[in-house]
């Protein structure tokens, strides 16, 4: 352990060096831990078990936990120096952290969260906003803030994570460049933690890599044996990707080129989340006539961020709106003025809230069954800049939660992946699975991460036009309306649409088999084998 100390802050030391003119620059002092840590202790794995058992699953790792899980004897701080000063010493550890503990991991300590882990922002004013070390001068996300620091600062394995509500895993990994997981709501105990919005609230996990976060996720998770599956769809969410403040292509192209090595092209599938909501999730329209009364045309995804954020602000207040009105701890303005918004719902309009979540929860289930994967950015920006007015727009606001709230709402499971960078910034991607497909999903993610890395790369380098970009959106949009004409038996019409794309974009292996498929139909044999051949030299999948 010493000497694992000692390398660290070799380690460490490097960081600071190869950081050190960008905090001049900022006039911020990085503290030795990046200021990711509110408490340092040890709680220390069992012996390991004698043979021929196996030893325990999580041997080797380290870990911290948010300040929002109990440990006994230790006040749980939740972000905020008057809720510390004003609670005693938990008398009993969280059961998901002696989980971890017993599985033979190490816990080194606590890490900071926003106050009482509330925002997505990550700016704590009273602990110090942790320093991300992926963009030193900007924020790191929230609520779980000092964990996401901790994993992207090398100083643990990984992190336990609470909590996220609308984003406190998400934001971070997304910000500070590591992987980060919502499982599915409910399969994780809330015992021990303190809760921000119970309907809401999820236990997560950071990691730097795949094979930490699924060995520590199938530790959590409890899951038994069962064989790995490959997805059969991907669907990229167009409308989702359309909210991005960066060229959307960094993202998708990487996605795309990746299903294709691994999958092959036949399981990439496009989708329009506001379309799919919009008719699937009817209380979401209820739900705005009940308590806005504003515009019916306002979109689904909207619709779904402004159901989330109030049910989080209902939730919050019922359960620590006492404590607040009592103590009146000093608060965020931001927080402050959300929190102590006057806010009055009726019976008919929780029931209105609960039956959006069982809609949700239906229709992202239909979508992907057992075998897709959602693919959505996880967050619209690039992280602003540290004291940013940014994070108060209104846009930034609706972008955000428009995203976050899909798997908040549903429940689904949701990983947030690295993509590298995009002007000196972190970029991410989201894939989400259905309710409980949380093992389906980390082997996917274990199975497609290294070529994500390796395609993040190329994207990142490629020096592709503008021109060639809207020619490949181009020919896309027309192989969709060739595939509609194919459903609906236009065979000609198919084959019209096909060799329009395949002039956009030669390259396409899908569009000469698409178009084989209508020569078929039609009897056209020679001409269906030529387009099979060239879609084989082209993909041989």
């Amino acid at each position: 352990m010493a000497s694992h100390a000692a390398n660290l802050w070799v380690l460490l030391g490097l960081g600071l060096a190869g950081i050190f003119l960008m905090t001049k620059r900022l006039k911020k002092t990085i503290k030795a831990d990046f200021g990711a840590f509110i408490q340092k202790l040890e709680l220390l794995p069992p012996p390991q078990p004698a043979p021929p058992k196996a030893p325990h699953p999580l041997t080797g790792l380290n870990f911290a936990v948010s300040d929002v899980f109990d440990i006994e004897g230790y006040v749980t701080g939740f972000g905020h120096p008057d809720w510390l000063r004003t609670h005693e010493p938990s008398t009993r550890t969280s059961p998901v952290v002696l989980a971890l503990v017993e599985g033979g991991a190490t816990c080194i300590g606590k890490t900071v969260v926003d106050e009482l882990a509330y925002s997505i922002h990550g700016e704590n004013k009273h602990y110090s906003t942790p320093t991300n070390p992926a963009a030193p001068a900007r924020i790191p996300g929230g609520s779980s803030s000092g964990a996401a620091v901790a994993v992207a600062a090398d100083f643990v394995d990984f992190s336990l994570v609470g909590i996220d509500t609308l984003g406190g895993i998400r934001v971070p990994a997304a910000f500070c460049g590591v992987i980060g997981f919502r499982p599915s709501y409910g399969v994780i105990s809330n015992t021990g933690i303190i809760p921000v919005s119970s309907s809401l609230d999820t236990v997560g996990l950071f990691a730097k890599d795949p094979s930490t976060l699924r060995r520590v996720g199938l530790v959590l998770l409890q899951l038994p044996f069962s064989v790995q599956r490959n997805p059969k769809q991907i669907l990229l969410a167009d409308d989702c990707f359309e909210l991005l403040k960066i060229p959307k292509d960094r993202i998708s192209q990487v996605v795309t080129n990746s299903t294709e090595k691994h999958f092959g092209r036949q399981v990439l599938k496009h989708e329009n989340l506001e379309k799919y909501f919009s008719s699937k999730v009817p209380s979401l329209k209820e739900f705005y006539s009940q308590k806005i009364n504003g515009d019916s045309k306002i979109s689904s995804l909207t619709l779904l961020a402004n159901v989330a954020q109030i049910l989080q602000r209902y939730e919050f207040k019922r359960t620590h709106g006492e404590w607040i009105n009592s103590e009146k701890p000093v608060l965020d303005s931001a927080i402050s003025a959300q929190i102590n918004e006057t806010l009055y719902m009726t019976d008919k309009e929780i029931e209105i809230c609960k039956s959006v979540r069982t809609e949700m929860r239906l229709a992202v289930n239909n979508l992907l069954k057992d075998d897709g994967i959602l693919v959505i950015p996880t967050t619209a920006y690039p992280p602003p800049k540290l004291g940013s007015k940014e994070i108060f727009s209104d846009d930034y606001q609706n972008r955000s939660f428009s995203l976050l709230s899909i798997a908040s709402i549903s429940g689904c499971c949701q990983v947030t992946l690295p993509l590298g960078y995009h002007d000196k910034c972190p970029v991410s991607v989201s894939f989400i699975a259905r309710h409980g497909g949380d093992r389906f999903l980390l082997d996917t993610v274990q199975t497609v991460y290294s070529s994500l890395q390796e395609h993040a790369d190329t994207v990142a380098k490629s020096k592709l036009s503008p021109n060639a970009v809207k020619q490949e959106h181009s020919a896309e949009a027309v192989k969709e309306r060739g595939n509609q004409a194919y459903k609906d038996k236009q065979w000609q019409k198919a084959i019209g649409f096909y060799t329009e794309a395949i002039k956009l974009s030669d390259n396409n292996a899908t569009y000469f088999s698409n178009r084989a498929a209508a020569y078929l139909e039609l009897g056209s044999f020679l001409q269906a084998e030529a387009d099979c051949t060239k879609a084989i030299s082209l993909d041989k999948k």
